[in-house]
């Protein structure tokens, strides 16, 4: 039987900003906290959720029992992870190119093609890729000479797994987890009901055949700002956005952020991620561009953004939430049509669910969520319900996966 859900949540909490203090105090370390077994426990939870732990394990001095070995296994397991994700892009760089294809290797992999994670510290779920719509044929037919199949679809992208491919359940990093690809034919987020999509600042002109770079740094931060503007909107933000944002973020050029007003309109989206940037990780992003990108903020939406904290934005704050980023939206109009969604889900977000359900292995075997739309609504609203995601990798933690 877990811990009573109120303690975990307090766990999940204390643990969380303990780990983004570490984090950010790098090799000079902080003081071991006093924590009990089942708080070092949640540490690893959370550490995993926000995939940090390989990173963790190059500087933390923390030693209770078992935890510098758990970090330096998922070290482990990550490094050879990012040796298949390098044959991957290899492989598909040299068909892409045959084939005449373009294609952008986003977030994780341009990372670490700048440098700025070394194999081993930066885990990555899965390869991102954006494409032409016009070319989405032609990658699905180089995916399938690779070996992989398509998965499902949602409105963001299409997810592509290798054949025969089997999820590892258990926590954090392995080895042998497949390696997915997405594909993207646009970037953009929903915030919560409008779309920003800055494809147009991020596709390269005259993109040549193979895997491109992003056309500048500057480009590369707006897709990680925007990213992360809509895993917070979402409440799934994780450490690693902030760290990926800090660490560009002090490599980049002044001039190199006025990529982010080079749109039709202003980055009203850039200033939550780049708060909680600035909280955690002192001193990494320019004040001027705070400042810029506060006077972007909406009112409501930087009144709100002032008090979360990464656990507020994440899945270690462990209820769901009924209503997620309902601080985000512009309008009356948009408000309206959030609860209208919410109540009556549109058939994409059916669609989508059900894809979830099936492909998801921290929803199988979960009971709740396959549940009715109403039943689920009725219970979110009568008391709190624990993320199944959350709770999935505390039961890891905790040794409670069969």
């Amino acid at each position: 039987m877990l811990p009573p859900l109120p303690e975990l949540k307090r766990g999940l909490a204390l643990t969380t900003e303990a780990l983004a203090t570490e984090l950010a105090h790098g090799t000079s370390g902080t003081t071991q906290p006093a924590w009990s077994e089942l708080e070092w426990r949640l540490a690893g939870a959370a550490a995993v959720a926000h995939g940090v732990s390989p990173l963790l394990a190059g500087f933390s001095t923390w030693a209770p029992p078992g935890w510098q070995d758990f970090l330096a296994s998922q070290r482990e397991h990550v490094e050879i992870r990012q040796q298949r994700i390098a044959g991957l892009l290899a492989q598909m760089d040299a068909r892409a190119r045959r084939m005449a294809l373009p294609l952008v290797a986003l977030k994780g992999s341009a990372l670490h093609a700048l440098g700025l994670y070394i194999a081993g510290e930066r885990p990555m779920a899965d390869i991102d890729l954006l494409v032409r719509p016009r070319d989405l044929p032609v990658v699905q037919a180089l995916l399938e000479e690779m070996g992989y199949e398509e998965s499902f679809r949602q409105w963001k992208h299409r997810v592509f797994k290798p054949h025969g491919g089997m999820a590892v359940r258990g926590l954090g990093e392995h080895r042998d987890t497949p390696v997915n690809i997405e594909v993207h034919t646009r970037i953009h987020e929903r915030l919560p009901i409008r779309t920003v999509d800055i494809t147009d600042s991020v596709w390269p002109e005259d993109a040549a055949p193979g895997i491109q770079p992003y056309p500048s740094t500057g480009a590369l931060m707006a897709h990680l700002l925007l990213h992360a503007a809509g895993n917070i909107c979402g409440r799934s933000l994780r450490l690693l956005h902030l760290h990926d944002i800090a660490q560009l973020a002090r490599r980049m050029p002044r001039e190199a952020w006025n990529t982010l007003w080079e749109g039709t309109e202003p980055p009203w989206w850039a200033w939550p991620p780049l708060r909680l940037v600035a909280r955690y990780f002192p001193g990494s992003v320019p004040r001027a561009v705070l400042e810029r990108t506060r006077r972007d903020c909406p009112r409501l939406l930087r009144l709100a953004a002032r008090r979360q904290t990464i656990t507020r934005v994440s899945c270690s704050n462990l209820w769901l939430n009924l209503l997620p980023g309902a601080e985000w939206a512009r309008t009356a109009g948009d408000i309206s049509r959030l609860l209208v969604n919410r109540v009556r889900p549109t058939t994409e977000s059916r669609e989508e669910r059900a894809d979830m359900l099936r492909t998801q292995v921290w929803l199988q075997g979960q009971t709740w969520v396959r549940r009715g739309h109403v039943a689920r609504l009725v219970t979110g609203l009568t008391r709190p319900v624990p993320r199944m995601d959350t709770l999935y990798v505390v039961r890891a933690a905790l040794g409670e996966l069969a």
